[in-house]
């Protein structure tokens, strides 16, 4: 008799925590690593009512920092926070002892910008969303 297999449309956080620990568990023993992952957080608020705005979200671990989100309303941006935002956290990643970042973007995001930035594409995804294509892009940081 095999094991039982279920289907769920749910997340339970037990189930996730305990996916977690045997593919850690997996990952260390596979890699010689035992893994050390950060959250890493910029956050941009409101002055007045410290709503956040936005900012960059992600986590660095195995000597790389993985950029989630980075997130600026329209009025905030092209006036250099975005660059300042990531440098930020890149530099933070370095700190930490990071020698790489890598994030993913889609053709009607921000690809431009992060080239501009030193990140160049080092995969492709078509049709995700259908109709559009996803890029994944990295950077030496050292």
């Amino acid at each position: 008799m095999g094991p039982k297999i279920t289907l769920t449309d749910t997340q339970d956080p037990a189930v996730a925590q305990a996916m977690v620990k045997l593919l850690m568990a997996f990952n260390n023993a596979g890699s010689g690593w035992v893994y050390d992952g950060r959250p890493l957080v910029v956050q941009v608020s409101d002055p007045e009512t410290d709503e956040l705005l936005g900012g960059v979200w992600g986590s660095t671990s195995y000597d790389y920092l993985h950029v989630d989100m980075l997130f600026l309303p329209e009025h905030l941006r092209r006036r250099g926070l975005g660059t300042q935002l990531l440098r930020q956290a890149e530099a933070e990643a370095i700190r930490r002892g990071c020698h790489g970042s890598y994030l993913d973007t889609f053709d009607f995001q921000a690809r431009g910008f992060y080239e501009k930035l030193g990140y160049s594409v080092f995969g492709v995804l078509e049709e995700n969303p259908p109709g559009h294509t996803r890029f994944f892009l990295s950077r030496r940081l050292l």
